[in-house]
């Protein structure tokens, strides 16, 4: 299995993950022309995606998806609540009949040779999820947009061969920077976003010795930067409550304009 992040930050997210004959994307939030640059880049087309998977229906985890189901006919999955959000938006422009497949939390569902099980994700959108899939013992999971976790969340991310994990803001810089009262409170709400040091407790609560990858991803432009977020992950997980020190795993921030490494399971 190979994951690869095209882009992940708050303007816009699209994560690759493929076996040798299958190729899916989970969330198209930047432009098509920027998703099939980034393709491109891992020898790939439009024409080899099997499915989309969207974790929901914020602008920045759809907005190249109308323009890539519309070209391709690729099949999208994601749950009731994200379609009938999308729906009501209008957002998509025209989309194609049958292109939507309607998924549940907890049920799992194969694409080829890929199992892809969704789960429960806390954030302010109609019925968000991230995804955990697996090819064979090989497993990845996508997991953002979380404003908490719970031993729910830790569950499905259990055993993970590799992580991207939402490391999305610094409190400090959130809490003086300029963003308006009412919207530092629903970043900082248990349906906002994770903060670099709740992304590293978490983190602590994951790690195992077979771990080979974690992507920190989802940084917000405004109340973070990447060594910041590196750097506070890596502390909380050199000083919590685990047996492991950062350096002991390959962890690395998914950068907003560029794709990151090919990390292969």
């Amino acid at each position: 299995m190979r994951l690869c992040s095209i882009a992940s930050g708050s303007s816009g997210n699209c994560i690759y993950v493929g076996s040798d004959d299958t190729h899916i994307l989970v969330d198209a939030g930047i432009s098509g022309r920027r998703i099939e640059q980034g393709l491109n880049e891992l020898e790939l087309t439009g024409k080899d995606i099997d499915a989309i998977l969207v974790t929901h229906e914020h602008s920045d985890h759809i907005q190249g998806l109308g323009v890539l189901a519309r070209k391709y006919g690729i099949p999208v999955y994601t749950t009731g609540g994200t379609v009938d959000a999308l729906e009501r938006a209008g957002s998509l422009g025209r989309i194609p009949e049958g292109i939507f497949h309607e998924i549940r939390e907890d049920e799992p569902f194969r694409i080829k040779d890929l199992s892809v099980i969704p789960f429960q994700i806390p954030h302010d959108a109609a019925q968000p999820v991230g995804f955990r899939v697996e090819n064979g013992s090989a497993s990845v999971g996508i997991a953002t947009d979380l404003g908490r976790y719970n031993e729910y969340i830790i569950d499905h991310l259990q055993k993970l061969d590799a992580l991207l994990l939402e490391s999305n803001h610094d409190v400090n810089m959130l809490q003086v920077g300029r963003y308006p009262y009412i919207l530092k409170q629903r970043i900082l709400g248990d349906r906002g976003h994770l903060s670099n040091e709740n992304a590293g407790k978490l983190l602590c609560s994951l790690l195992h010795d077979s771990m080979k990858a974690i992507l920190l991803g989802h940084l917000s432009k405004e109340n973070n930067y990447e060594a910041l977020a590196y750097e506070t992950v890596c502390a909380e997980v050199t000083m919590g409550d685990n047996p492991y020190r950062s350096s002991d795993f390959y962890i690395r921030v998914a950068g907003r304009e560029k794709r990151s490494e090919i990390i292969t399971v």
